[in-house]
């Protein structure tokens, strides 16, 4: 049986990558609670951009701190963050839901329209082109939106510490950004998941979003 692939989106600080970790773990445990042959293989995390080895090299680029780099025109941008997901659709994704493993990926293709159409201001139809020629045409099963506002993320970020090159835009940008992803979660392929509350109550939601799911996906 074909896995599925679960993805992540939301503005920075809405806690992308803790929530994946919850997911995962929960995952695991109600797969080694159940027995069924049809049920999935397993469950893999990663991410966009760098879920490849060239993909982490290209997310260097991306994410270094603008202090330091030379700056990246929005279509040089653009076009790294395409290469990094040829790669990994490739190379990570496809390889993955073949052998029927669930796939729980951070960030996708509604990222890149967010922040490179919205946030960026690039043509939407140049962007939806290099994310079909990218992807080959695979989408994703379920796309969580963690939707959090964006002074909110923003005070996350600066209480982390030094913020990479994204992180350090703008809040104009952000709030472009932010636009980008609501507009996209009105999809049937989208969920919005309140960002805003505690991490444990944000997991929670997400648990019984992909439990429904999982019952349509695999009669659990």
């Amino acid at each position: 049986m074909r896995g599925k692939l679960i993805v992540f989106e939301g503005i920075e600080g809405s806690g992308k990558t803790t929530q994946i970790q919850h997911l995962r773990q929960w995952l695991e445990h109600t797969l080694l609670s159940s027995g069924p042959s049809d049920y999935p293989t397993g469950v893999i995390v990663t991410r966009q951009p760098g879920g490849t080895s060239i993909g982490q090299e290209i997310r260097q680029i991306l994410l270094q701190s603008s202090k330091n780099a030379e700056s990246l025109t929005s279509r040089t941008e653009l076009l790294l963050y395409a290469a990094d997901r040829t790669q990994h659709v490739e190379r990570i994704l496809i390889p993955a839901l073949e052998t029927g493993h669930l796939v729980l990926c951070d960030r996708y293709t509604a990222s890149t329209v967010a922040y490179q159409g919205y946030g960026r201001q690039l043509d939407l139809n140049l962007i939806n082109n290099l994310n079909a020629i990218a992807t080959g045409g695979l989408t994703s099963d379920l796309t969580l939106w963690l939707k959090l506002d964006v002074m909110q993320g923003l005070k996350r970020i600066a209480n982390r510490g030094e913020a990479d090159r994204i992180e350090q835009a703008g809040v104009e940008f952000h709030r472009r950004v932010h636009k980008g992803f609501s507009i996209q979660a009105e999809g049937d392929e989208f969920v919005t998941v309140d960002a805003s509350l505690n991490p444990e109550a944000v997991a929670e939601q997400i648990q019984a979003i992909v439990s429904k799911y999982l019952q349509q996906w695999y009669a659990f």
